[in-house]
């Protein structure tokens, strides 16, 4: 008797452990098949979100092992429509660089290797015509529905589990607009979420929070998971005058707007869980007159400046010197060019910048950091994304 019940015992200790043999097989191969990341929320989870954005035109200079610093890589992206399409085709000989790349397989070492090191993947679809965009949101129900329908193989084929809308409308906006491109937003939500593809990002600027732009986040907040706050471009090449591209502070002093008032007005509508603090890896470069930062622009003169291309540029000019600007917590240099007599000035971000970012993100509890654009990063910029996570 007690031979024959030890003989049961092994055999149903034996038949366990076949049984959870097999379930991690099916597991496996079911995740190996569909290639494709776990999906967290970024409301269910405590980790703090880390998003690069992948521009196609930076594949070759995106050259870091983005796995130490990221929890997320967003591919930057595919352009819509009017009708909520993806544009395939910009003639009947030339593709649409986005889709190009991410169709000729340009990216895939970039997704395999996010993939392998537990990465989120997200994909961005893109419009900043401001004629397309109201056509988009004329008809919300069936442009909605287009773009899912588009978006759906693409995001199961590479194994993004992240939708990210970025729709750039830099215009204010009737009620009725920004009623429609509301009910844009929740049509797509509601397809994300009946086809299980993910989760919904969308991105916007901080003047959306002050201004009458297309984009409701108040109206809008509840139908998407995270909201990227694109906390730049608050100098740009178009500038009056020089400046710091991501100011910290400087309110009612040097600024009209910065990041931490832009954060603070956003925390009184929106879970800070939601808000992605977006950052910038780049500055810009004007000609001026004057020597002193907020001289005036020579007009036309205004340049996009990595972070990159600084550190080169302050590696091999012996007479050159980085300062600080307190209240921004931004890096700048200003040298005059012997040939027209004018100066050249760089407001540009560096390791110290993506510090006090963080810093401020963590005060005010948000759900993450988002960096534009990977490629444009220098050396150390990056570092401090490695112990926040």
């Amino acid at each position: 008797m007690t031979k024959k019940i030890s003989i049961i015992i092994i055999g149903l200790l034996i038949g366990v452990y076949c049984g959870k043999i097999l379930f991690t097989y099916i597991t496996e191969s079911k995740d190996k098949k569909n290639n494709i990341a776990a999906i967290i929320s970024p409301l269910s989870s405590n980790q703090k979100q880390a998003i690069g954005f992948l521009p196609y035109w930076l594949l070759s200079s995106a050259d870091k092992n983005y796995a130490k610093y990221l929890t997320t890589l967003t591919y930057f992206g595919l352009t819509i429509g009017p009708d909520g399409k993806i544009i395939q085709m910009t003639s009947p000989t030339e593709s649409e660089p986005g889709w190009y790349s991410l169709k000729s397989g340009k990216v895939n070492s970039f997704l395999e290797n996010a993939k392998k090191n537990k990465m989120q993947l997200s994909l961005l679809v893109f419009s900043s015509d401001q004629k397309t965009i109201d056509e988009l949101i004329s008809n919300p129900q069936i442009n909605a529905r287009n773009l899912i329908e588009e978006v759906t193989p693409v995001m199961q084929e590479y194994g993004f589990t992240d939708l990210n809308l970025d729709i750039e409308s830099v215009v204010l906006a009737s009620d009725s607009a920004r009623k429609n491109f509301s009910s844009f937003v929740k049509i797509v939500k509601q397809f994300v979420d009946e086809k299980k593809l993910g989760t919904l990002t969308i991105d916007a600027s901080p003047t959306v929070l002050v201004k009458n732009y297309l984009i409701d986040l108040n109206e809008i907040k509840n139908s998407v998971d995270q909201i990227v706050l694109m906390t730049y471009d608050y100098h740009y090449f178009n500038s009056y005058v020089t400046g710091p591209v991501a100011p910290l502070n400087g309110v009612e002093t040097d600024s009209e707007f910065d990041t931490e008032v832009a954060i603070k007005v956003a925390l009184n509508t929106i879970d800070r869980k939601k808000i992605i603090l977006g950052i910038p890896l780049y500055g810009y470069e004007w000609e001026s007159l004057g020597d002193t930062p907020r001289s005036a622009v020579l007009p036309g003169s205004g340049v996009a400046a990595s972070n990159r291309r600084v550190e080169e540029f302050l590696a091999n000019c012996s007479s050159c010197s980085a300062k600080l600007d307190l209240t921004a917590q931004e890096s700048y240099l200003i040298y005059e060019d012997q040939q027209t007599s004018t100066y050249h000035q760089i407001f540009y971000p560096d390791n110290n910048s993506t510090v006090k970012k963080i810093q401020l993100a963590d005060k005010d509890e948000l759900g993450g950091i988002a960096v534009w654009a990977l490629g444009y990063e220098g050396d150390t910029i990056l570092e401090p994304l490695e112990k926040y996570r």
